[in-house]
């Protein structure tokens, strides 16, 4: 870790929006333990790949170590405290979170990129700080020498970390965070991602429920459909007569085989690979990966949409091989050839034969890549890193808030323009940027005026398009040029396999007045 001058940490905000804790916490009251600080924002995929070393951290050393998330946003959407609060249902964070919305904290510790760890000593000084992912051995090392230390002794009062109180087990029929979705109109079948219950959902297109592939726990495990495991699956594609997944957590890619009803990895090594730039790949099964988000199947291959490295993948079920296609790994919006363009964090992805259409959700574009490698990536909507909104008209001044999925019907492209809870529509030979559906307000609401919440996962069959409504746990459906949004009514039936959340999904509630005691999200006044 980067080691500054002996300073003491700076005091933490009382008065902020804290969560999984019944009351603010104070770096005063934490002395006598190590306390690791991570500061992050849930839209950036290198802050969610640190909260699994976290978790590991946390399980290795108890309460002998307090962490504590300060989540200072990127996005708008992000600095409210119910955004905040579906993120740590989603990512299945248990330790304490602060929100930093004006990033008083931040600066208060001078930090400077997301995401970026603090580790203080039980003294209340700063021990040093790490920037990035694929930090967790100099973190274990680090808190083990504090714990060696003399001056690690409890304080009389110290505050343990709350884990939230299990909910009740949501309705059979439920589903919990579902990313993606994808409509078959020849098969007449519907795939969800049922993400946060770590499973695919398959239905026809009116709700009735025919098949679940996975057990509902987070593994990696091959098999049957009812033995198998994934671990928040993301985008689909169907070829050879199979369901292709992006098993977004686990960093591989899975076929389901529709007539065997069973799983299998066909790239990955269950690795995440910190591997950056336009080079690597090779044998499918040997190759790490690093967090594939979705999938477009193009004349029997495949493109992924590596949300991890900022680049578009290739495999070919046929060689058995996998790699890079298109970004070179630095993140930003920079068109060019494929090798020398700049993608960041793709996760929506569809074709038309001719190019991959991009959902490059942090510099809030879209993006069209070539499927004839001689020429160049191009911006159809978007700037940079920091430049977005919730403007129509013109591509060159319409303005997205993180898209995470697109659609393509009739040579016009459907946004899921996610933080602005709307669906859009992109005429990519225009170049105008219109809405659909969505007042801009997160809500449930069906009808003209319909509201989303996070809208992630976009499809289309039968005229009609099926929309992964990621916080409401819902998949909707409006016909596609007079929308009227309802919701789909799921009917599982006697479908076998319907998992039940486990505690570390409950639900976070803010505490009504007068009891704090069963909070677990609480707003000093």
């Amino acid at each position: 870790m980067a080691v500054r001058a002996r300073v003491r940490a700076p005091e933490l905000d009382p008065h902020k929006t804290w969560f999984n804790t019944p009351r603010p916490l104070s770096m005063a009251e934490l002395r006598g333990k190590p306390v690791l600080l991570d500061f992050w924002t849930f839209c950036c995929i290198n802050c969610l790949h640190v909260l699994p070393d976290l978790r590991r951290l946390e399980e290795e050393f108890g309460d002998r170590l307090a962490v504590i998330g300060v989540h200072t946003a990127k996005f708008p959407h992000e600095r409210q405290d119910e955004s905040i609060r579906q993120a740590i249902l989603r990512y299945q964070v248990r330790h304490p979170v602060v929100n930093d919305y004006d990033f008083a904290i931040w600066q208060s510790y001078a930090v400077k990129a997301w995401p970026t760890l603090v580790l203080i000593d039980p003294e209340g000084y700063i021990e040093g700080y790490a920037s990035g992912e694929g930090n967790y051995p100099l973190l274990e090392q680090a808190v083990r020498n504090l714990l060696q230390g003399s001056a690690c002794r409890p304080q009389d009062g110290a505050p343990r970390t709350e884990i939230p109180k299990e909910a009740p087990d949501p309705a059979p029929s439920s589903l919990r965070f579902p990313g993606k979705v994808l409509a078959d109109e020849q098969g007449q079948r519907l795939f969800i991602a049922d993400s946060g219950h770590n499973r695919i959902v398959v239905a026809d297109l009116q709700g009735k429920v025919e098949d679940i592939i996975g057990c509902g726990q987070s593994c990696s495990r091959d098999g049957a459909f009812e033995a198998s495991g994934f671990s928040q699956p993301q985008g689909m594609a169907l070829g050879d007569g199979a369901l292709y997944v992006a098993d977004t957590g686990n960093h591989l890619i899975r076929r389901c085989d529709l007539r065997a009803r069973r799983v299998d990895t066909v790239a990955g090594t269950g690795e995440q690979s910190l591997q950056m730039g336009y080079f690597g790949g090779g044998a499918a099964l040997q190759t790490p990966l690093n967090s594939p988000w979705d999938l477009a199947a193009v004349e029997g291959e495949f493109y992924i949409a590596m949300a991890g490295p900022h680049q578009i993948w290739f495999f070919d079920p046929t060689s058995g091989q996998v790699g890079p296609y298109a970004g070179s790994s630095r993140e930003g919006c920079i068109d060019g050839l494929l090798h020398e363009c700049a993608l960041a964090q793709p996760s929506g992805l569809v074709s038309d034969g001719e190019f991959l259409f991009v959902a490059d959700s942090e510099v809030s574009a879209v993006r069209s890549v070539p499927l004839d490698p001689e020429e160049a990536v191009e911006t159809l909507v978007g700037v940079d890193l920091f430049q977005y909104g919730d403007k129509d008209g013109k591509a060159s001044r319409a303005r997205l808030q993180h898209p995470l999925g697109l659609a393509l019907h009739g040579g016009m492209l459907l946004v899921a323009d996610t933080y602005n809870h709307k669906i859009k529509t992109l005429d990519p030979m225009r170049r105008r940027v219109r809405t659909l559906a969505g007042t801009g307000q997160p809500g449930f609401e069906d009808g003209r005026k319909a509201r989303f919440s996070e809208p992630s996962g976009l499809s289309v069959a039968d005229d009609r398009i099926f929309i992964a409504d990621t916080n409401n746990h819902a998949i909707r459906v409006s016909p596609l040029w007079r929308p009227r949004v309802s919701t789909l009514a799921l009917d599982f039936g006697s479908a076998a396999k319907v998992c039940r959340p486990s505690a570390a999904q409950a639900d976070i509630r803010p505490a009504p007045p007068g009891e704090e005691d069963d909070a677990t999200a609480q707003k000093p006044a």
